[in-house]
């Protein structure tokens, strides 16, 4: 199976007259996001299955991409790690699925995966972690595969 967690690109403050939920991307986050599908799209196998948090920060930065996505409440918002991996079926689902989704989740999922132990790690805004699980005779690995920045492209 191959996980990859992408957060959501920059998005606007929220604040009392803006629900969390509401908040968009801003200039910076729109070209972010843009520059990030581009990289996606010429890596990501044709039958990616794309889980999006409800959030409209996530539905937008997932936009660029051009393909469908299922919306997700396990990976919105208040979601924790468990929910996300329960979502994406991890590790026994038998192929690529793609999360957008928010912090301090992603950052726990790739911490448990790769480090052992659910801690706070960071995603940036806009990063993509592609995280593979695979068998080697009886032996379960989880290897990083990639590490990408919207800044790096």
């Amino acid at each position: 199976m191959d996980l990859i967690l992408w957060r959501h690109a920059e998005a606007e403050e929220g604040s009392d007259t803006l629900p969390d939920e509401k908040r968009r991307l801003t200039a910076r986050g729109e070209k972010q996001a843009r520059q990030m599908a581009i990289w996606l799209a010429k890596h990501l196998p044709k039958k990616t299955r794309i889980l999006v948090s409800p959030a409209e920060r996530t539905q937008q930065t997932a936009h660029p991409l051009q393909r469908p996505y299922e919306l997700e409440k396990k990976v919105g918002p208040g979601g924790t790690a468990d929910d996300l991996l329960a979502a994406v079926e991890w590790p026994d689902h038998d192929a690529t699925v793609l999360v957008i989704g928010h912090q301090p989740t992603l950052g726990q999922v790739t911490a448990r995966l790769l480090g052992g132990t659910e801690t706070e790690w960071t995603v940036k805004k806009g990063g993509v972690w592609w995280i593979s699980h695979r068998m080697r005779g009886p032996i379960e690995q989880t290897v990083l595969r990639a590490v990408m920045n919207p800044d790096f492209l």
